[in-house]
């Protein structure tokens, strides 16, 4: 009988995706190691059947000590769920270099890392799932969010490299890539306009029509299309887990289907009009 997960160790449980995906994956009886680079964010995942663990994607000793400690408790990992992220947005000419560091450490080398530190062990035993939590801004890009795209265009593009080299390992490799999901991600992406892009300057209207815009897509008009809370991607993220062989990639929510399919059919400068009719050019 071919193997099935049994151990999920998941990434960024404090809310949203990652904490709803632990509790339902918990409910459905798998052996969940929740984490968080604060562990007493995730005390109530306990109460819920999980194992909860400190893991900072940004530090190396932090996540082979958690590899490490799940290995030490049930053998490898079964399956990882890379889901620690956040999207520093603004104007690409305004982002500070030092919060764009931060940004890929955290959703790019941080996923990469992860995935190395529990490939050895899949291998080993012959099977292994590992699924990204990418978004429909690893396919589509809107202006102000160039530094956000970027780490996911990296993350599903080193997916797609994996999911060819482990295959014959037994390892399946799937992107989850949501749409407008209702969680706290539309606050931080705004608060992250106020702290990490320049306050003056040639961008800043447009950094503010940015953090307003990406606040409606939330909270205003557009929140109509975030049909969905962050339970309908971690019953995807079961789905993933559990198929013989995972799909290579699970679109979310209807936002997701409808922005991927009309970006994948129209010329970029046609593109850049319909995106245009909700974010202005800065202009001097």
């Amino acid at each position: 009988m071919a193997k099935k997960a049994k151990t999920v160790l998941i990434t960024g449980c404090s809310s949203g995706i990652g904490h709803a995906t632990a509790e339902h994956l918990a409910e459905k009886g798998y052996d969940i190691y929740a984490t968080a680079r604060r562990p007493e964010s995730i005390d109530d995942l306990r109460a819920r059947g999980c194992k909860t663990l400190a893991l900072d994607v940004t530090d190396e000793g932090s996540m082979r000590g958690a590899v490490a400690e799940v290995e030490q408790a049930g053998g490898a990992v079964d399956a990882l769920v890379n889901n620690a992220g956040y999207s520093q947005s603004g104007a690409v000419e305004s982002v500070r270099m030092e919060d764009v560091r931060k940004q890929f450490e955290t959703n790019v080398f941080g996923l990469l890392r992860m995935c190395q530190l529990v490939l050895p062990g899949m291998r080993r035993q012959g099977f292994g799932r590992i699924v990204n939590i990418s978004s429909m801004g690893g396919k589509v890009v809107f202006p102000g969010g160039g530094m956000y795209h970027a780490t996911k265009f990296a993350g599903e593009a080193m997916s797609d490299a994996m999911r060819f080299e482990v295959e014959s390992f037994g390892v399946g490799v799937a992107i989850v890539e949501p749409g407008l999901i209702r969680t706290a991600f539309g606050d931080a992406a705004v608060q992250s306009i106020h702290g990490g892009t320049e306050d003056d300057g040639p961008y800043a209207d447009f950094n503010a029509a940015v953090a307003a815009t990406t606040a409606g897509a939330y909270d205003g008009p557009l929140a109509r299309f975030a049909g969905a809370g962050p339970e309908a991607v971690a019953k995807t993220i079961e789905r993933a887990i559990r198929a013989r062989r995972p799909r290579t990639r699970y679109p979310v929510t209807a936002s997701a289907r409808i922005m991927m399919v009309q970006h994948a059919l129209l010329p970029d400068r046609l593109w850049d009009r319909v995106v245009g009719t909700s974010f202005p050019r800065p202009r001097h």
